[in-house]
């Protein structure tokens, strides 16, 4: 691929370009699309940036085993963004973008590049379609009887051991993405969800959308239980599993918005329980009820 190619792609119906990158990662091909007039952003590999005087704005702190990302703000209105593996590491690439998310450079510096472009791909497409009511979640889904259901909580405690146990338990279940899937509220504020290219150690890359049928909190117990939660429970729920940024004005404001209509259009529940057979049916039939 040449200096000046470009290659497109399409996820939760938003394109985005890319220039001059040689060596696309094979979870980008199946989101593969045709130009289109209008693009959320552009992000284009370079081989150096200026230097520029910076402010620190966030640094993210996720805690161990997880990236850091440390995020200023730049001289022109833009933004700089230095990412590491883990807390402590090299730099491995600093992406930096316009005032509104629309065009970025990527500077890759050492490491997988595979992870630069990924992490600033998501970093881009939630910060670029944060006021189009959408968002990217901390997930896992599957889809059962042609709607998707999202299953929350932190690292560790479930997501992805549930879904298996639908996928083995309920007939006809299939995995959409375990870790990073998108839910967008539509124009007629129905919600739907999205596959993505980005989908944590399971590679799930599937460009397929459902309607969200609902939307679980996991919770370890040593019991299987089931409530529906009010809407500022709900609310929180879903926040706490968005990828948002709230030093961001704007974008927060999105964002509550966002999260506003899905609260009611959306049914949110917690599931406290043990990591068997009957958890995951119990979860189906109240979600299907």
């Amino acid at each position: 691929m040449s200096e000046n190619s470009e290659s497109y792609y399409k996820v939760a119906g938003f394109c985005f370009c890319l220039e001059a990158v040689s060596q696309v990662p094979d979870n980008l091909e199946p989101f593969r699309c045709e130009k289109e007039a209008n693009t959320l952003f552009t992000l284009k590999l370079v081989h150096s940036l200026p230097l520029q005087p910076t402010a620190p704005v966030f640094t993210t702190d996720d805690g161990p085993g997880f990236p850091e990302i440390a995020i200023d703000s730049l001289q022109d209105g833009g933004y700089r963004f230095r990412m590491r593996p883990l807390p402590g590491l090299p730099v491995a690439a600093e992406l930096r973008t316009d005032a509104n998310f629309s065009r970025a450079q990527l500077l890759f510096i050492e490491g997988d590049f595979s992870f630069a472009l990924n992490n600033s791909l998501m970093l881009l497409f939630a910060f670029a379609s944060a006021c189009h009511g959408v968002l990217e979640m901390h997930a896992s889904v599957v889809v059962n009887e042609g709607k998707g259901y999202l299953f929350l909580g932190r690292s560790g405690t479930g997501k992805s051991t549930h879904s298996s146990l639908w996928l083995k338990h309920i007939p006809g279940t299939m995995l959409l993405n375990d870790d990073n899937p998108v839910l967008r509220l539509m124009p007629d504020g129905t919600a739907r969800v999205y596959g993505s290219p980005w989908s944590g150690k399971t590679p799930c890359y599937k460009n397929l959308d459902f309607p969200a049928g609902a939307v679980v909190r996991i919770r370890q117990a040593p019991f299987n239980k089931i409530e529906k939660l009010p809407p500022i429970q709900a609310y929180a729920s879903l926040m706490a599993s968005a990828s948002s940024f709230r030093p961001f004005k704007t974008l927060a404001e999105g964002w509550h918005a966002t999260l506003e209509g899905l609260v009611g259009t959306l049914p949110c529940y917690v599931l406290d329980c043990l990591p068997d057979r009957d958890a995951a049916e119990l979860c189906h039939k109240t979600v299907h009820g």
